[in-house]
């Protein structure tokens, strides 16, 4: 991005392809001294909730993502809160004025908090930022992503169970990571207050080469959920299997209850195929 002197407006980009809320003004260090004591707050403070520091993160993520970091900046949003940014952008050549913004807000306490939900992974660790922006370069079509990181089972070890870390778990129960992958932050909807509050979620597919249901052993859906100082909670079948039983043994015993899912889960694929027959047919 351009520097220029004086005031100008910053378009902090918040999705996932370059979907931006402009109304944050930035400020020059020529016209605010102190815009580099609040670059260096946050770099010394803040801190993801396994411990790592931005810097940390950063230098991790910009060697196995498209990831360029470019400028750290400080901008006042209309309600005179002030934030730390730093832009970024997928290439070194880049000739376009447009770029990624990840942003912190400073709050009246001096509380630092991501103000960028679209990098919300940052928080759980540079590994789940850069399966993130991985998992965004796919859909968005980039060429060469790093698919070797996005199927390692062992940058999925931020996942925690009461069996262990999810990485381990997938290795030692002989699963490939295949693709779509996704490690997302999902704000609760403002219109609807009785749903679950925000939260970080992880989704796989998965082909493992043990015995159970082809429709979980083939294309099997992992899913788990955090919510902000929770544990993490598997969601889809699968994922309570791993998260209840040890490698090997995740098809091993499945209750009365659970067989009426299996029966809903074996119709379902079932109708998908007869579906995807007819508008096969001629």
């Amino acid at each position: 991005m351009k520097k220029i002197a004086g005031r100008r407006v910053l378009l902090f980009c918040l999705g996932r392809s370059l979907i931006c809320l402009a109304g944050l003004v930035a400020t020059s260090n020529n016209v605010r001294g102190n815009d580099n004591a609040l670059v260096e707050r946050v770099k010394s403070m803040w801190r993801a909730q396994d411990g790592d520091t931005i810097e940390h993160i950063i230098s991790k993520v910009s060697k196995v993502a498209k990831f360029v970091p470019q400028t750290w900046g400080v901008a006042e949003g209309i309600d005179r809160t002030e934030y730390v940014y730093l832009s970024w952008t997928r290439h070194r050549n880049n000739k376009s004025d447009e770029q990624y913004v990840i942003a912190w807000k400073i709050a009246v306490d001096g509380t630092i908090r991501l103000a960028s939900t679209y990098a919300k992974a940052i928080e759980l660790g540079w590994r789940a930022l850069a399966l993130s922006l991985i998992a965004i370069e796919i859909t968005d079509g980039e060429k060469d992503a790093n698919l070797p990181f996005l199927h390692d089972p062992a940058n999925y070890n931020f996942v925690t169970t009461a069996q262990g870390k999810l990485g381990n778990l997938l290795r030692h129960g002989r699963c490939n990571i295949i693709e779509p992958v996704g490690v997302d932050y999902v704000p609760k909807p403002n219109d609807k207050p009785a749903e679950k509050g925000d939260l970080w979620r992880v989704f796989l597919l998965v082909n493992c080469n043990i015995p159970g249901p082809r429709y979980f052993t083939h294309n099997g859906v992992i899913t788990f959920e955090k919510s902000e100082g929770q544990d993490w909670a598997p969601q889809s079948f699968f994922a309570k299997r791993i998260a209840g039983f040890p490698p090997g043994a995740w098809f091993d015993r499945i209750e009365p209850n659970e067989w009426e899912a299996l029966k809903k889960a074996r119709k379902a694929s079932a109708d998908g195929r007869t579906e995807q027959g007819r508008a096969a047919a001629p």
